[in-house]
Parts: C-alpha cells; sequence; structure tokens
C-alpha cells in the first residue's frame, strides 16, 4: 500500500472514530439504550485497531520516531488522556456531571490531537493561544 492510501484510510478512521465517540458519548449521557448495547461497545474497537494499524502504518513509511518528531509524541500523550477522559465519560454509575465534563474534555483533546497532526506543531491550537499572550 502506498502512503497516499495508508493515509486515508487513517483520515477516514479518525472521521468515524471521532464522530462515533461523540455520538455514543451524547447518547450515553442522555440515557440512550442502545448506548450501551454491545454493538456500541464492539465497532469503536475495530474502527480503533483500524486508525492505530493505519497510524503505525504511516509512521513507518515516513520514518518517523516520536522522539524526533515532538509533534507526534504530542499526540501519543494526547491520546492517553483522551482514552482516560473517555472511560470516565462512557462509564455509567459516575455522576452526570461528571462524564459530561469528561465527554466535552475527550472533544477538546481530539479535537486538540487534529490540529497538531495538521499544524505539525506540538501544541496544535493552543500555539495560536500562546502567541496571543505574547
Amino acid at each position: 500500500m502506498d502512503y497516499f492510501t495508508i493515509k486515508a484510510i487513517h483520515q477516514g478512521a479518525v472521521a468515524l472514530s471521532i464522530a462515533g465517540f461523540a455520538l455514543r458519548g451524547a447518547a450515553a449521557l442522555l440515557g440512550a439504550r442502545w448506548a450501551a448495547s454491545r454493538a456500541a461497545k464492539t465497532l469503536p474497537h475495530l474502527v480503533d485497531s483500524v486508525l492505530l494499524l493505519s497510524a503505525l502504518a504511516l509512521a513507518w513509511t515516513l520514518r518517523l520516531s516520536p522522539l524526533q518528531a515532538p509533534w507526534l509524541l504530542a499526540k501519543i500523550i494526547g491520546l492517553l488522556v483522551y482514552i482516560g477522559l473517555g472511560v470516565v465519560a462512557l462509564r455509567p454509575g459516575r455522576r452526570l456531571a461528571l462524564r459530561a465534563a469528561a465527554w466535552l474534555g475527550a472533544l477538546a483533546v481530539v479535537g486538540w490531537m487534529v490540529s497538531v497532526a495538521v499544524t505539525k506543531s506540538p501544541f496544535g491550537f493552543l500555539q495560536l493561544w500562546l502567541l496571543a499572550g505574547t
């Protein structure tokens, strides 16, 4: 597979993953029963597996290392934060306000991760805020 095919697969998986999380999170917060169904819990793992494999393939193809590409390291750290917030947001039994805050936080983090990927800056859209303060 060539770079552009892998990149298209990766970008498609990103879009599906974010849209799926946003929809499932909103549904879970509103108490929709389908959000706790087996399909709603399994499908994201399939999409995210494609996402991760395509990310690894892109890094391999471009010979990128998180230690040599600070923006890639920032995305990996962001991914860990996103996963943690996503777990809190989707896990029933916690206070609704906490779950809603975690869901919004996860969406903000994933938005930042996309901006890091686009700008190739470890600050992503936060760079605009940092520059405005100087």
